[in-house]
């Protein structure tokens, strides 16, 4: 997601994994199937569970 992001690396880092782990959880929760592993799949599902996540928090510091 383009822009600039204040917080810095470490803040960078957990909204990395909290979108990963957010991604998961709405992956299961729709019924995709579990995310296990590393695969092209998981991957995607992390992906946009980060880019959910900084959508939220970009809204939440503006």
């Amino acid at each position: 997601m383009p822009g600039k992001d204040g917080g810095g690396f470490i803040v960078t880092v957990i909204l990395g994994i909290v979108g990963a782990v957010v991604g998961g959880w709405i992956s299961t929760l729709l019924g995709f199937g579990k995310v296990d592993g590393f695969n092209i799949g998981s991957f995607a599902v992390a992906v946009v569970g980060t880019l959910v996540v900084l959508f939220i928090y970009r809204k939440l510091r503006s």
